[in-house]
């Protein structure tokens, strides 16, 4: 290419002479005359833009007949619109309120135990029998006493209809009925609290206590362990900036790494406290348990969906640069024929992250083609080749 700007600048150059010969510029400027002076400027002005004239020509043509020209190698990404859903990932704990220690109301020897470790009990089903003390002899007395005064008391009312016998010979007897009801009344209220009975439907998770071993009501007397695993939730805290946007009836996917399962479920309950030491509230998390494989304290990670848009771009947040006035911006390609096109910087607004990519608000629209491997090395207005185009 220098040996054609040498023939250009000498074809010029004979061309201003027009074949005389014309004076140096030393002579020109040891002259002092300005006439000359002004037409030596203009002769060279015109030269150098004839000269510039050449150069593009021939530099176009280069262009043309060089196949081996360095053009950056690109590919692009095909942007498209598509729904996004932003996920708030945190950690927790299964729980159940259906996991609790079962003791006995009253003291006494455990003569009879009804239930094994890992057996399916209803609520209100016997689990368990303490020595009653002869208080089921004491009611089968006080049941003969009770069906005697009901029996006089009867016959004492049908006098007293007939206006036979004395008003108060019938309010004793009616009393006396009255007072031995209540007596067997309560004396099975009392007996039935020697029969331990499941609080609610579960599993029976523990025996902790053995036939023939005395109990009491307190701590330590424990009897059995009974557990629900059907009515289970995580609970965890939320940080108070999403108290918006974690509400109940979000959608979460819950993953229990140990199980190796992800399981779909959503907020059932959001707080209404920040707690002020750690500025977050608590949400729960309902855990569908049908297989019964998920078990209390069982550690679960959950992805709570926060942000959803229906037309989001996303774009991989390796391709994204600053500015020095710290603004993001990235690198479009348009005119493209032939797979080869222009690079264009193009300033933009993000959103939020999910994972290597990040939303785009504005600055980019659907079927643009964004410049990703090779964006590093490209310039604003530089000609590239798209080697290929992706769609993400």
């Amino acid at each position: 290419m220098r040996k054609y700007l040498i023939l250009i600048a000498s074809a010029a150059l004979l061309a201003s002479c027009g074949g005389k010969k014309e004076q140096s510029i030393d002579a020109v400027l040891a002259s002092n005359n300005l006439e000359e002076l002004r037409a030596k400027k203009e002769s060279l002005d015109k030269q150098q833009q004839e000269l510039l004239t050449n150069i593009k020509l021939v530099s176009k043509k280069i262009a043309e007949l060089d196949t081996n020209k360095k053009v950056p190698l690109i590919t692009v990404i095909n942007a498209e619109s598509k729904e996004f859903n932003h996920y708030l990932e945190l950690q927790g704990n299964v729980q159940t309120k259906k996991n609790v220690l079962v003791y006995p109301e009253v003291a006494g020897q455990l003569v009879s135990i009804y239930v094994k470790e890992g057996q399916n009990v209803v609520k209100g089903q016997a689990l368990a029998k303490i020595d009653d003390v002869g208080m089921s002899n004491q009611l089968a007395q006080l049941e003969a006493n009770a069906a005697l005064a009901k029996t006089t008391y009867e016959r004492q009312k049908r006098l007293w209809d007939q206006k036979i016998g004395s008003e108060i010979q019938f309010l004793q007897a009616k009393t006396n009925f009255e007072a031995q009801k209540n007596a067997v009344t309560n004396l099975k209220k009392n007996i039935a609290k020697f029969t331990i009975r499941a609080p609610f439907t579960g599993i029976i998770d523990d025996v902790i206590k053995e036939q023939g071993t005395v109990v009491a009501p307190g701590p330590g007397a424990e009897v059995f362990r009974i557990v629900n695993l059907a009515d289970m939730y995580i609970e965890t805290d939320v940080p108070e900036s999403y108290i918006t946007s974690v509400t109940k009836g979000k959608k979460v996917a819950v993953e229990f790494p140990i199980l190796n399962k992800t399981i779909a479920s959503e907020v059932r309950q959001a707080g209404n406290f920040i707690n002020p030491a750690n500025r977050t509230f608590k949400v729960e998390v309902g855990v569908p348990n049908k297989d019964r494989a998920i078990k209390p304290n069982l550690t679960a990670k959950l992805k709570i969906n926060d942000y959803t848009s229906k037309a989001a771009v996303l774009i991989p947040q390796g391709i994204i640069s600053e500015n020095a006035e710290g603004e993001q911006y990235v690198y479009v390609v348009e005119s493209v024929k032939d797979s080869v096109g222009i690079a264009k910087q193009v300033v933009i607004k993000t959103g939020k992250t999910q994972g290597d990519f990040i939303e785009v608000l504005e600055g980019i629209k659907g079927g643009d083609k964004i410049v990703d491997e090779g964006a590093r090395s490209v310039k604003n207005g530089q000609e590239v080749k798209i080697l290929t185009v992706a769609t993400k």
